[in-house]
């Protein structure tokens, strides 16, 4: 399962996308892609992908998501919580 290549085409397709709408159609789709991958890889393969370098894609996508608080906000707003229960639950997180 590569959760890093889909999620970087995706997320910046996603971040590229201009939008007037108070709420981002293209960013719900990613954030709902995310916490799918999320909820169907196994804690090994998370545990494998945790600290790996990111892509440039990845690294791009951070840097947009940083510099655009408000997608960031309802990015981070819809993928916290699944991402955060899969991590505690594979013993990731405290």
């Amino acid at each position: 399962m590569n959760i890093r290549g889909s999620l970087s085409a995706l997320t910046l397709s996603l971040l590229f996308a201009t939008g007037s709408d108070a709420q981002y159609p293209m960013l719900d789709k990613l954030a709902d892609k995310v916490i799918q991958k999320y909820q169907q890889a196994t804690c090994d393969q998370l545990m494998a992908k945790k600290g790996q370098p990111k892509s440039p894609q990845e690294q791009e996508a951070i840097q947009l998501l940083r510099n655009d608080p408000e997608r960031r906000a309802a990015f981070l707003n819809r993928v916290a919580a699944p991402i955060a229960n899969k991590m505690f639950d594979c013993g990731m997180i405290p």
